[in-house]
């Protein structure tokens, strides 16, 4: 792994699919020279799909993101673990289907024939989140997976992140309760970051397979679970970025090359570059 910045790779790669929590944001504000990378790269004929896995679909996640202030120069096109989801959630509408997470998410279901019920009379659960954003924890719905487990439920986990950065914390997304749902025995659906079906909705979003050499794609995220380990499923190169959900187990504090090695290689991955920010 080489430490470097975006200027330095950017005439190696045609595309970046960028990462949004922990790489231009911090889960509270952009950041700033981030998002400049992104622009400087769009200028010099660069294209960016930012791939998410906020179970938003990609309309609603950018509406978040230009009101944020991301500039709409900074990027091609979104897409979202909800937007990957999806195809999953038609396949079971009609349908009645007990939901964990914040209200914000229930946009994912709109318009979708489906009966919210609880976990008892349900066809599976559909999981965006813990339902207490900030302070939510996988063995708050323990008492639930018993009643669902009995039943053979299946869990729809429209967000594979395990944690997300927020600011100077980290909270827990759907990932760890589908996570915790899998430990107790039961079945989990997911289709986002690292999973195949949101990369295949990137590369449709920049036009196709015809118009995207994975040769010349750059993957960029914090998550070694996630974003690097999807990278290496579509044999794209990757950049680790160590400042987001990483950082506190950097050596030290510091982003240092070796020990971002190490820590990568303690989740089974690697990434050909890294940097403790995204920048230009």
């Amino acid at each position: 792994m080489e430490n470097v910045t975006l200027s330095e790779l950017s005439p190696h790669y045609d595309t970046l699919f960028c990462d949004v929590w922990g790489v231009i944001r911090d889960g509270h504000d952009l950041l700033p020279e981030a998002v400049t990378a992104l622009v400087r790269y769009r200028e010099g004929g660069g294209r960016v799909c930012l791939v998410s896995n906020s179970p938003r679909l990609n309309a609603g996640l950018e509406e978040q993101l230009l009101a944020l202030g991301l500039p709409r120069e900074a990027f091609d096109a979104i897409v979202t673990s909800g937007d990957a989801i999806l195809t999953e959630l038609v396949k079971r509408t009609p349908g009645k289907v007990f939901t964990i997470g914040p209200n914000w998410d229930d946009t994912l279901y709109g318009g979708l024939p489906l009966e919210f019920v609880g976990v008892d009379e349900a066809d599976f659960i559909s999981v965006t989140g813990p339902d207490d954003y900030w302070d939510g924890k996988p063995e708050d719905y323990d008492a639930v997976f018993e009643t669902a487990l009995a039943r053979g439920l299946d869990l729809v986990c429209a967000n594979p992140d395990i944690v997300v950065q927020a600011g100077d914390r980290l909270i827990y997304c759907a990932g760890a309760i589908a996570r915790r749902y899998r430990e107790k025995g039961g079945t989990s659906i997911v289709a986002g970051k690292p999973h195949r079906p949101i990369y295949h909705l990137a590369i449709e979003a920049l036009g196709g397979e015809e118009a995207v050499n994975l040769d010349r794609v750059l993957a960029i995220g914090d998550g070694p679970e996630t974003d690097i380990a999807g990278a290496d499923r579509i044999g794209v190169d990757a950049l680790f970025i160590g400042g987001g959900i990483l950082e506190a187990e950097m050596q030290n504090g510091a982003f240092e090359i070796e020990a971002a090695v190490q820590v990568l290689k303690s989740y089974g991955v690697a990434a050909r570059w890294g940097a403790a920010r995204l920048v230009w």
